[in-house]
């Protein structure tokens, strides 16, 4: 089983795009984002029923982590795009139980092939 990333691309600052996850059956989903020379870093999380999101301070405000009434997607809308969020980024899932603001990367056992975003200035 892998998950698939999709959705991104290049785009000018300021811009926006969205991030779809095919996933299902999963505790939490969550996405991290890689950018060259730089550890990954959590972006953002949501739990299986959509009811709790957590998001890393560099995007709130900007973006918005969100799944589908039937479960099996998880969006990434991203808005206000900086070049600072030129990554690859992942989408991942975990079936461990936790408050939402308790996960920690080591978790997610089930990850996603990325997907290239580019922000231009």
């Amino acid at each position: 089983v892998q998950l698939q990333a999709s959705g991104g691309g290049l785009v000018q600052a300021g811009g926006s795009l969205r991030l779809s996850c095919q996933a299902s059956n999963y505790v939490a989903t969550a996405w991290f984002r890689q950018a060259p020379g730089k550890e990954r870093e959590f972006v953002a999380l949501i739990n299986w029923r959509g009811s709790d999101r957590v998001y890393a301070n560099s995007v709130k405000g900007r973006f918005t982590i969100s799944r589908d009434t039937a479960k099996t997607t998880v969006y990434l809308q991203m808005k206000n795009l900086k070049p600072d969020d030129t990554a690859i980024y992942y989408c991942a899932t975990t079936m461990i139980p936790r408050r939402t603001h308790d996960y920690s990367p080591t978790d997610f056992s089930l990850w996603g092939q990325g997907t290239q975003v580019t922000v231009s200035s």
